[in-house]
């Protein structure tokens, strides 16, 4: 296991490097191709190895030990730190943006005092491997290396319609595996000076990536972007300094979990602990919000779409976002019950709320991609602040579902993009009959984001239950009108997609990339197939039980019920309409003609004007700007977030003081 985790981090890096030194396109797309195929058969091999070494279908214990040269990768995360925040430096004052590079000195700082100055800690594993983290490099070896894959081909079209951008091709590529390096990394480590190392590596890639084509927005949103994730990454600074300083540790289970048993000390000792505890967890929660673009943060992820479409794929669907929600699964079940559990309830079922609405009132696809994914990671965050074991299900249940359709629809959209020269909805009219192999991979990456039988309408189930089950009206209110506006926007654009349209169109898409897409296609359709036994036999049995010690209490875990409901869903897709069609069977159709504003010519798609004049029939949404715009709802939402995440820290540090602690 541990020659395999090394590889996993290793060998990305490996074809990041050759890539970068790769000129020729072709070559290069071969060596992405060849590189992603790789990283796959990693995945599969690491899993298929954990499931040997642990036993999987009989145990449930997680495994954990150290890397292969443990001390060489613990001296790269130091030099990592060095050297992002040469880089950070280096690029706040080239760009006359000197502020944002202090944030990077005091953490960068404060990594350093602790490694060579600190006190000794406990010599700990530093990685951790259980069925949570298969999941995780699952999601990343797959979906990310796919996204990959596409990127080439689509790079390709995009510098054909963008001639005015230089070709930084190499350096996009290079990144993208420099990505998945950082995210396998982050996932299998415990070791919270790996984590931070980590996790910066992935807000310093996502920074680079967003500032691609160096316009002036580009570069605006790429540095608001960085010092917004690195305003969360501070968080992990206070958590080294307090595991090295109190808990002597710098294992992160040991930090956020203190044992009553175990503990020999006195009561005021240990009421210290606890307070830092709390603190500890507060920092985490704080660092993974910034991370996952809730508000007040979300300004960085919606700037973010400046990026060619690949960098949004994979900040929104496999690794950046993913980060932020995979640390709080982690660290779900020591907030239940906490008051910084429940505000980061509070923070997710807002941000899910709010964010759905806005996106009513966009018509920018990418935009609308972006809205949806800053709410339906709210709702995992929700999930994540209740903290019980059914909520938990629903939070994975979506993170895995959130991660094949958002990405489906974010490739479907670019390519849309190249071919026709926009990605605005109401351009979208009739796309099945223009393009149709696009409008297909769109229209099903739409449904798994909300219709039946897709589990991201499952999950959303599962989560008002768990609301609706710990009696807290207001979370219930945000679930229920949030998805009802969810409902609104997703149906609006289906329905320009379906839509007439007699007119077709070359499509300019190249084969990587829909190789990519009709891979994403059939892993949706396959998980809506295997939902049962997802749900059972490894979420419920095998993830959900790792996550924590029996220590820990919770609420029940997921319930028969709910698996069905999903069976009830999934039949009725396909049984209701099998009856409706036998129903209908042998009666006469008529075909009914609609006013049009005019003389309907009898085929519901041009009429004659008062003129005489035969004209086409133009549909267009009613996108509600006044109601619910950026200009009306952005800033209150973000107050309102910024005021949730305050009331937190000031609680935490009002209880140090009370505490004694400080």
């Amino acid at each position: 296991m541990a020659s395999m985790v090394a590889c996993l981090i290793c060998v990305p890096l490996i074809f990041a490097g050759i890539i970068a030194c790769i000129s020729n396109d072709k070559v290069r797309g071969y060596v992405v191709y060849v590189g992603g195929v790789v990283i796959m058969g990693l995945v599969v091999a690491t899993v298929y190895k954990y499931a040997v070494a642990s036993s999987m279908f009989s145990k449930l214990e997680p495994i954990t030990f150290e890397l292969p040269y443990n001390e060489v990768f613990n001296m790269a995360t130091i030099a990592g730190d060095v050297i992002l925040m040469i880089v950070i430096v280096y690029l706040s004052f080239k760009w006359r943006k000197y502020w944002i590079s202090i944030f990077s000195i005091v953490q960068t700082g404060i990594v350093l005092w602790v490694e060579f100055m600190g006190p000794e800690v406990e010599e700990k594993a530093s990685i951790r491997f259980d069925n949570l983290t298969m999941i995780m490099i699952l999601i990343i070896g797959f979906v990310g290396c796919l996204i990959g894959i596409y990127a080439v081909g689509y790079l390709r079209g995009y510098h054909v319609h963008h001639k005015e951008y230089k070709d930084r091709r190499r350096f996009f590529l290079s990144m993208v595996f420099v990505f998945y390096a950082a995210m396998f990394g982050l996932v299998t480590t415990q070791n919270v000076m790996w984590l931070e190392c980590f996790w910066e590596v992935t807000s310093v890639c996502s920074f680079l990536l967003i500032g691609y084509t160096r316009t002036d927005e580009a570069i605006t949103n790429s540095f608001r972007a960085l010092w917004m994730n690195l305003v969360g990454g501070l968080g992990f600074a206070v958590v080294i300094l307090i595991g090295a300083y109190k808990f002597s540790t710098f294992d992160l289970f040991d930090i956020i979990s203190l044992n009553v048993a175990n503990f020999k000390g006195g009561q005021g000792d240990y009421i210290q602990l606890a307070l830092l505890q709390s603190v500890c967890l507060a920092m985490l929660a704080f660092a993974a919000i910034s991370k996952t673009a809730q508000f007040p943060f979300s300004k960085w992820l919606l700037g973010a779409m400046v990026a060619p479409t690949p960098s949004s794929a994979l900040l929104h669907s496999a690794t950046m976002v993913k980060a932020g929600v995979y640390l709080l699964i982690r660290i779900s079940p020591y907030l239940y019950g906490t008051y910084t559990g429940k505000m980061v309830y509070m923070v997710g079922g807002f941000t899910f709320f709010a964010a759905s609405f806005l996106a009513i009132s966009q018509s920018d696809g990418k935009k609308v991609l972006a809205y949806s994914t800053i709410s339906n990671l709210g709702l995992m965050v929700m999930c994540c602040g209740v903290g019980t074991e059914s909520s938990r299900w629903a939070a994975i249940f979506l993170m895995i579902f959130h991660a094949i359709s958002k990405s489906m629809c974010f490739q479907a959209v670019g390519a849309i993009e190249n071919t026709t020269g926009s990605r605005d909805i109401e351009d979208m009219q009739g796309l099945m009959k223009r393009l149709p192999k696009l409008g297909l991979i769109l229209l099903i990456g739409m449904s798994g984001m909300y219709l039946a039988p897709f589990g991201m309408l499952i999950s959303k189930w599962a989560a008002l239950k768990t609301v609706v089950d710990s009696s807290n009206a207001l979370l219930v209110i945000f679930i229920c009108f949030g998805s009802a506006s969810t409902m609104f926007y997703w149906t609006k654009w289906m329905s320009k997609i379906l839509g007439p349209q007699e007119q077709s169109q070359k499509d300019v898409t190249e084969k990587g990339e829909y190789i990519s897409m009709f891979c994403h296609a059939a892993m949706a359709l396959a998980s809506v197939l295997g939902m049962i036994i997802i749900s059972d036999k490894i979420v419920n049995k095998y993830v959900i039980s790792t996550i924590v010690s029996d220590s820990v209490e919770g609420a029940t875990a997921m319930s028969n019920s709910n698996l069905r409901m999903m069976l009830f869903m999934v039949l009725a897709v396909f049984v209701v309409p099998f009856i409706t069609y036998l129903m209908s069977k042998g009666v006469d159709s008529k075909k009914v003609t609609g006013y049009m504003n005019g003389i309907n010519v009898g085929d519901n798609k041009h009429f004659v004007d008062a003129f005489g004049e035969e004209k086409e029939l133009h549909v267009s949404n009613w996108y509600l700007e006044n109601m619910f715009g950026e200009k009306k709802l952005f800033t209150p939402s973000v107050i309102i977030g910024l005021v949730f995440i305050c009331a937190m820290l000031c609680t935490v540090i009002g209880n140090l003081i009370g505490g004694g602690v400080i």
